[in-house]
């Protein structure tokens, strides 16, 4: 309920908001799925070392970075650069995972992107949101990059 109320809150306030959405981890892919039906009219790419689902289903191979996060993300700076419009850290345990990509994620973030993650952070440019209404807990920390 948390994770769906905080993806929601994300996607409504990235509409008018130009730029691909990222998940960092792939999990069991329910939240990918969500994601793909919620952002339908946004390129959705995954980064993780292996992606669970065939080559057949989404996401599709082209939107599959396959390696380890802490490589592919610093690769994918050229290619978006200051453009995505939202980020979802899919690390639930451990935290520390979330905290050590966060930094290797903001340069791909352009000003007003929306970063969801279980884990608390704190990067200079990245303000905390309220948590969504609906989420009965706050294990979902939304973030606005604002620099």
């Amino acid at each position: 309920m948390s994770q769906r109320a905080g993806l929601e809150r994300a996607a409504s306030l990235i509409t008018q908001l130009p730029g691909p959405a990222l998940q960092i981890g792939w999990g069991d892919g329910a939240a990918y799925d969500h994601l793909h039906e919620i952002l339908r009219r946004r390129d959705l790419f995954v980064f993780d070392t292996a992606i669970s689902a065939p080559d057949t289903a989404p996401p599709q191979p082209e939107h599959r970075i396959i390696g380890d996060p802490s490589d592919t993300l610093p690769q994918a700076w050229e290619r978006w650069r200051r453009e995505a419009a939202f980020a979802y850290l899919n690390f639930p345990a451990p935290a520390r995972a979330a905290a050590e990509l966060a930094p290797l994620l903001a340069p791909l973030l352009r000003p007003g992107a929306i970063v969801i993650a279980e884990a608390t952070l704190e990067l200079p440019g990245w303000e905390a949101l309220p948590p969504p209404e609906g989420a009965r807990d706050a294990r979902e920390h939304l973030y606005r990059v604002t620099g």
